[in-house]
């Protein structure tokens, strides 16, 4: 497939396509008219990536973790891959902790509605 069709499917710019080739996360195989073209198995691969991303690892981390899909472990790497996991379950339990208190917040803020009060300072 084409860059603007992996684009399409994946719902990432083909700028970031691009980028993503830059920092050596993915692959393309270029047609004689340098067309950049994709196998399938990059729509998923693009989406993990935008998944570690999203998590907070940056394109050297992303691009060790990748490369590990097609080689053998070493104990120092399952190490750090287990640091990471528990890096990112801290960042979920902050999150869940945020949404709690902003939960809290919407209650106070519509019961001081109900009442006609305001919660905000004058």
């Amino acid at each position: 497939m084409r860059i603007g069709e992996l684009a399409t499917r994946t719902g990432v710019s083909v700028r970031a396509l691009r980028y993503y080739e830059e920092q050596r996360l993915l692959t393309s195989e270029r047609s004689p008219s340098g067309q950049r073209h994709y196998q399938d198995a990059a729509v998923d691969r693009v989406r993990l990536i935008r998944q570690l991303y999203a998590a907070g690892l940056p394109s050297r981390s992303i691009r060790t973790l990748l490369a590990c899909e097609s080689s053998v472990a070493t104990p120092e790497l399952l190490t750090w891959f287990s640091g990471e996991r528990d890096r990112i379950d801290r960042q979920i339990d902050d999150l869940v902790q945020a949404r709690e208190r902003l939960d809290a917040l919407i209650a106070t803020a519509t019961a001081a509605v109900g009442a006609g009060t305001s919660c905000y300072a004058s």
